[in-house]
């Protein structure tokens, strides 16, 4: 007795010919943004990068030009952890499963999250020392964070920490990429005066310098493709021993 013909139009073939196109589509994503993109980047780089913009700006991990660097701190490390929680930062978590599925969940019930992982970036070869970050309301999609970095010199006998502070203002898909990442807002100066008033507030500052046309290039974007624009001054500040 033969066997019954399965018929190409019943309900269960059709979700199979679904299921199978949506895995093929995910695999074509998964290769394109995680391993094609950023290797085409590493590339573009090489040929392109602008020599004046060594040490002025971050990379991520796959050698894309991250954010800029917009402010110095010279302090012990004691001393710069002090001043930014007396300021209201809040120390970021390290990248985990756990905290990267967090901050995943938080994001869609739109739940604060005060230590939520930062993402790395990279500054003299390796990733930020330290990172801190400051909560918008309720929505873990909008922060203040800050990436620094210990330099291998020191400032009149002080160990010097090259920050990188930005705005979060959305989660979304990587311009460069694809890949699923915190957006930017364009006015990174915004964000380096916002940390040297705050740590003025506190009293956990002796005196602010600043070193105009640090940055020559005034504009540039990200990692993640977003624009930013500077007026090219790094602000300098001496911390000191308690705020």
């Amino acid at each position: 007795m033969a066997a019954p013909e399965i018929d190409p139009t019943s309900p269960a073939r059709r979700w199979r010919r679904h299921l199978a196109w949506l895995g093929g589509l995910l695999l074509v994503y998964l290769v394109l943004a995680y391993v094609l993109m950023p290797v085409g980047w590493r590339i573009h780089e090489r040929k392109h990068r602008a020599m004046d913009a060594v040490d002025r700006v971050t990379h991520t991990a796959n050698g894309i030009p991250g954010d800029p660097i917009n402010v110095a701190l010279v302090g012990t490390e004691t001393n710069l952890v002090r001043g930014m929680v007396a300021a209201g930062w809040y120390p970021a978590d390290p990248i985990t499963l756990e905290s990267s599925l967090r901050i995943a969940v938080d994001s869609v019930f739109r739940r604060p999250d005060d230590q939520a992982p930062v993402s790395n970036l990279y500054l003299f070869g390796r990733k930020q020392d330290l990172a801190f970050e400051q909560p918008v309301g309720n929505d873990p999609r909008q922060r203040h964070h800050v990436r620094f970095w210990r330099w291998d010199r020191q400032e009149a006998g002080e160990p010097v920490w090259f920050g990188s502070a930005t705005y979060d203002e959305r989660v979304g898909l990587s311009h460069t990429t694809g890949q699923v990442t915190h957006h930017i807002g364009p006015d990174v100066d915004a964000e380096r005066d916002r940390i040297v008033q705050e740590l003025q507030t506190v009293g956990g500052v002796s005196r602010v310098e600043w070193k105009v046309d640090f940055h020559t290039v005034r504009e540039g974007r990200n990692g993640g493709g977003d624009p930013w624009r500077t007026d090219g001054r790094l602000a300098i500040v001496y911390l000191q021993g308690r705020p």
